[in-house]
């Protein structure tokens, strides 16, 4: 998550279940959110524990899928609306509705005739209002037509699938979170977590299984097998502080002994750029967790309108840093266009000109919301070159990955890939930098070694949804549940009568029969069946 955090203090394992404030105590973001993540983590993992790894509402079960298509036109599938839950993660295929204008006779006169224009066929009129959404325009999907990738195979079969994950929202993406009272001269207030659904397609080679409709069950397994696989992270870092050789040079502004020599503390954000293996993939770091953005009002060729520059000098561009350019549909898509780099800074005109154009589909659609995100690793140079390393080479504005060694990023900080890995694009790690102690805060073992972690993102998450062998041929992979509560019956007068205090002997089933008092403990065994007795599964 990109925002101006201190750190990230939620570790599951400890079992904490309330975060506990005290009197007269500073009050930290860390603690804020900590509490917010272990209600999540609670309620999602309930949610989990019930219903499974997957599944929604009997009645209101969503993403019911239809294929629909025809001889002149490209596939397209039909996304029912309704509710999924995704390893205890709420997914809402629901569309919202469109909201109702004023009525054009009490509207202005200028405005009643620019309706009027449109009406005479000057500008086409909106689609009619959808219930549904489709493979085409769902709201996190940012599929394009134009890119063959993006299309549905053309061969059957093929599975269809939920993807899953959660991305930070600022105010530099969706603007109405910023409250405009406080003024633009002062940052942003809270991000917000989005949890990001897409329903996608997945050739059945992928999967390894024979015939065009397979048993359900066997999908399901091969599917289960194909999405641990695609979720599982293949790659570890490790990272530490360690005293840099121009540390004697540096002024005395940390304990001589540190071994973090910035004069501030930081979150470091390392994250892989592009992926695979080591000789392919890439990453940059960014020592404020790559918070500082900077919406964009325009884009013309490479010089770039911004709405603002930071009012901290730090925290703003300079000449020589590297920037992404993001919108919705770019994070969205997890895609790695090459970075740029800041080549020319108007500050009288918030205007800053890049290297070069941003990728082609990046940028030119003001209602994705486009912004550039400021990274803080630099191409080293001849100077800074210690003798037995390599002068740093770039490549599309990244660090190359290097396993097996210690890499330095500034002031001491340095992190060590584990070899041997596979990268994924946004895999993160976070890593909390400390003037108190002139070092870094990292898991070690009894003898201070750090220890290799996985990344602490992006986790996915993934369901099967429909299997696709033909037109018109689209069996339903999704599970259903039922509520578990009923209704009430009265107790009956013979039932009145029994026991003493008013307490019966006579209990309400879950499907609504009264009969014997059960014992209140039971085995597995004699539970499941005397739910198959009274016929409340299905």
């Amino acid at each position: 998550m990109h925002a101006d955090l201190s750190r990230i203090t939620h570790r599951p394992e400890r079992h904490y279940s309330a975060v506990v404030a005290q009197q007269g105590r500073v009050q930290l973001d860390a603690d804020a959110n900590e509490q917010t993540a272990i209600q999540l983590f609670q309620a999602r993992t309930l949610a989990a524990d019930l219903i499974g790894a997957h599944g929604g509402p009997h009645g209101a079960t969503g993403f019911k899928i239809d294929l629909r298509g025809g001889p002149h036109e490209l596939d397209d599938l039909v996304i029912g609306g309704g509710r999924y839950y995704v390893d205890g993660i709420l997914c809402d295929a629901t569309r919202p509705r469109p909201g109702t204008p004023v009525p054009t006779a009490t509207a202005p006169k200028e405005d009643r005739e620019d309706e009027e224009e449109a009406a005479d066929g000057d500008t086409p009129s909106a689609p009619a209002a959808s219930e549904t959404w489709t493979y085409w325009d769902q709201p996190d999907g940012h599929r394009d037509p134009e890119r063959p990738g993006d299309r549905l195979p053309s061969q059957f079969p093929y599975l269809v699938y939920l993807k899953v994950w959660e991305r930070l929202v600022t105010a530099a993406e969706d603007p109405a979170l910023r409250e405009v009272a406080l003024g633009a001269a002062l940052p942003d207030t809270a991000a917000r977590a989005k949890v990001v659904w897409q329903v996608l397609p997945l050739p059945a080679s992928e999967l390894g299984l024979d015939g065009d409709n397979p048993p359900a069950d066997d999908i399901r397994t091969a599917f289960d097998r194909w999405a641990q696989q695609a979720a599982a992270p293949g790659c570890r870092l490790a990272a530490r502080s360690e005293r840099p050789d121009h540390a004697d040079d540096d002024p005395c502004l940390v304990a001589p002994e540190a071994r973090y020599r910035g004069p501030e503390n930081q979150l470091y954000r390392v994250e892989v750029h592009e992926g695979g293996t080591a000789k392919d993939a890439t990453f940059k770091w960014s020592r404020e967790n790559g918070s500082p953005t900077f919406p964009v009002d325009e884009l013309d060729g490479t010089w770039v309108q911004l709405a603002s520059l930071a009012n901290d000098d730090k925290l703003s561009l300079h000449v020589g840093d590297w920037v992404e350019f993001v919108d919705t549909g770019y994070a969205s898509r997890g895609e790695a266009a090459p970075l740029l780099r800041v080549v020319e800074v108007d500050l009288p005109g918030r205007r800053v000109r890049l290297s070069d154009e941003p990728a082609p589909g990046v940028g030119r659609r003001p209602e994705l919301h486009p912004f550039l995100r400021r990274w803080d690793h630099q191409e080293a140079g001849r100077k800074t070159v210690r003798r037995g390393d390599r002068p740093g080479r770039l490549r599309h504005g990244a660090v190359p990955v290097e396993e097996g060694g210690w890499l330095p990023l500034e002031d001491g900080v340095e992190v060590y890939f584990e070899a041997g890995g596979s990268y994924r694009t946004g895999d993160f790690w976070l890593i909390p930098a400390r003037t108190a102690t002139g070092g870094v805060e990292w898991p070690t073992d009894r003898a201070r070694r750090p220890l290799l972690q996985h990344p602490s993102g992006i986790v996915v998450h993934h369901a099967p949804l429909a299997w696709v062998h033909g037109e018109q041929a689209v069996p339903d992979l999704r599970f259903a549940f039922r509520p578990l509560a009923t209704g009430i019956q009265a107790a009956d007068a013979a039932a009145q009568t029994q026991g003493s205090g008013g307490v019966g002997t006579l209990s309400t089933g879950a499907a609504g029969r009264v009969g014997p008092q059960q014992p209140r403990s039971q085995t597995t065994a004699e539970a499941e069946a005397q739910v198959d007795e009274q016929g409340v599964a299905d």
